[in-house]
Parts: structure tokens; C-alpha cells; sequence
């Protein structure tokens, strides 16, 4: 596939966008936040964000198992039980249908984590699905393997 448009043409809208990444990475855990944005660009299906942040994540010291399980994180025993609250709170505001994010995935984020970080968790999941949609909408692919 080839790249539609070459973001950089519209500086304006990705100094905002870049903002609020900005904000969450300050807010929230590097380990959690790479497993949130994985597991939302994985949910989106974003080629782009999935080799970035997989590969941010394993560099800067996850375990590649647990980057592998996350689209089963579910299943898997590799994540705590912060991780998982904050993993199927991604899922349900990534996926939000017409029931919103239900009130057992609400009270098990709150039960996890205080109000204000529940609050910075939406932002950090709202912020990703705003890049995937701009990669996927822009057909931004990741950087060729090497040899």
C-alpha cells in the first residue's frame, strides 16, 4: 500500500495530537502505557503502531512474551492485576458501542488505579485511537525490516 498524505503537511493538527502523548507519557507508567497503546493500535488493527509500540516496548525491557500475549491478554497469566484493568479498559473504550464502557470494567479500573489516573488512562486510550486512525486513515507504514 502506499501513503496517502505525509502527516507532517499538517503541522497544526499533529502538534495537538503529539500534546496530549505528551501529557500521558508523563502521567502514566512507560511499561503500562506501551501495553495500552498496543493492545488499542492490535484492536484497530494499525500495522504502524503495532511495530512501534511492540518494538518500543521490547527495547525498553518487556518481556517479548508478554508483548506476544497481549492480544490474548485475557488468557494469559503474564499481566498483573493493574495491567489487566487497565487492559480491558482500553478494550472497552477502544471498542465503545452503544452501552459505553460498562459498570464492571469502570469499577474494576477505579478499584485499581485512583480517580485521577483512571481519568489519564482514557486520555492515554483516546489519544491512541486518535493515531491509529490517522495511520490507518493515511495508509503510514512501518519502517522495512533489515536484513
Amino acid at each position: 500500500m502506499t501513503q496517502r498524505i505525509d502527516l507532517s503537511t499538517t503541522p497544526g493538527a499533529l502538534r495537538a495530537v503529539v500534546a496530549l502523548d505528551e501529557h500521558v507519557h508523563r502521567a502514566i507508567d512507560t511499561s503500562l502505557l506501551h501495553l495500552v497503546k498496543l493492545r488499542a493500535s492490535i484492536i484497530n488493527g494499525c500495522t504502524f503502531c503495532i511495530d512501534m509500540h511492540s518494538t518500543e516496548a521490547i527495547d525498553d525491557g518487556d518481556d517479548p512474551r508478554r508483548i506476544h500475549a497481549i492480544a490474548a491478554w485475557a488468557e494469559s497469566p503474564f499481566f498483573s492485576h493493574e495491567e489487566r484493568a487497565a487492559l480491558a479498559l482500553t478494550d472497552s473504550v477502544t471498542t465503545l458501542g452503544s452501552d459505553g464502557v460498562s459498570d464492571e470494567v469502570w469499577s474494576d479500573a477505579v478499584a485499581a488505579f485512583d480517580d485521577q489516573m483512571v481519568v489519564e488512562l482514557v486520555v492515554a486510550i483516546a489519544t491512541i485511537n486518535v493515531w491509529n486512525r490517522l495511520a490507518i486513515a493515511t495508509r503510514l507504514a512501518p519502517p522495512p525490516l533489515t536484513a
